[in-house]
């Protein structure tokens, strides 16, 4: 029914262990009943450390090679191309490797291949919800599932539309992608904005599906998270992109699906609107930060504490 294609880091540390957790969450997908129907083929890319032993332990299809840049960093068509000629099935999925997935994904992917059809032009997406996972799951319990997703219930931390994890495609939709790389930001925001310039049909299933998203740090940066967010190969992703007007985000999807089925997104064509609100909105905060640096300094003001006292005055984040 679904082949789900990924890629990882190097297994290892706290990295390992939540790798290991998405993808063997992966094989277990069934859409319902007790008895796993395997519908779903599972493709881990890469050569990184520890990957093809992960592959063999976890039972999974691997695929060392993948195209680099002149960093080491993956491109974007190299694992989009190579997943589209070798899948096993005619509808196909990228998941970032550190989402856990339960039974509501495969329903939703049902659902959406079901209304469009597999020869049809569609892009399913969705939020994903930020949970602290530090040790493996237990996968021998019956309910995992359901502890997994009360965990992140309980942590109550859905992020905003602008993150992306996973998407949901039929195998043929992606044919020219630039040289974008994964890993750094961009590439995800521009694939919607593909979708959308094909024709497809962006379906946002986040009031469906639950995908818990496994807290890590960017330690496998040279420069951590500034690196992955602001350094030079994030800069070229968003050039090679065509810049901010073809960023696009979940609130660009046409539709959305709901407990009473797929529905038409009437406010989609705000969203880009919505956006540069948003980046002027931010610019004036950062820039008010910088004016004021010396003075929050001098008094012992952290930039936390003005971020939080201001979201607690607008009553939102900002």
């Amino acid at each position: 029914m679904l082949t789900i294609f990924t890629t990882a880091k190097a297994f290892r540390g706290h990295i390992n262990v939540i790798q290991r957790n998405a993808l063997e969450s992966w094989k277990r997908l069934q859409a319902g009943g007790a008895v796993p129907t395997a519908p779903v083929e599972v493709i881990l890319f890469g050569d990184d450390e520890g990957a093809a032993e992960a592959a063999r332990e976890l039972g999974v299809r691997h695929v060392p090679q993948v195209e680099r840049n002149e960093h080491s960093t993956k491109y974007l068509r190299s694992l989009f191309g190579q997943a589209q000629e070798i899948a096993r099935h005619a509808i196909v999925a990228y998941v970032n490797c550190d989402i856990v997935l339960t039974g509501d994904f495969l329903r939703a992917v049902e659902t959406v291949s079901g209304h469009f059809g597999a020869q049809g032009k569609f892009l399913m997406v969705g939020r994903r919800w930020d949970t602290d996972i530090t040790a493996p799951l237990d996968f021998a319990a019956k309910d995992w599932a359901q502890r997994v997703r009360s965990l992140a219930f309980e942590r109550n931390r859905q992020q905003s539309q602008d993150w992306i994890d996973y998407f949901v495609f039929p195998r043929g939709l992606y044919s020219e992608i630039p040289e974008l790389v994964v890993g750094r930001i961009g590439w995800d925001n521009w694939l919607v904005w593909k979708a959308r310039a094909e024709g497809a049909a962006v379906v946002d299933t986040s009031a469906c599906v639950l995908a818990v998203h496994q807290n890590h740090d960017y330690a496998y940066h040279p420069q951590g998270k500034e690196g992955v967010w602001h350094g030079a190969e994030a800069a070229r992703n968003c050039s090679l992109a065509g810049g901010y007007a073809h960023l696009y985000t979940i609130e660009d999807a046409t539709h959305r699906l709901t407990a009473k089925g797929i529905e038409a997104n009437r406010g989609y064509r705000l969203a880009p609107a919505r956006r540069v609100l948003r980046r002027g909105r931010a610019a004036v905060w950062h820039a008010l930060l910088g004016a004021t640096r010396p003075v929050r300094h001098a008094l012992g003001m952290r930039q936390s504490n003005v971020s939080s006292f201001f979201i607690r005055m607008r009553g939102k984040d900002l």
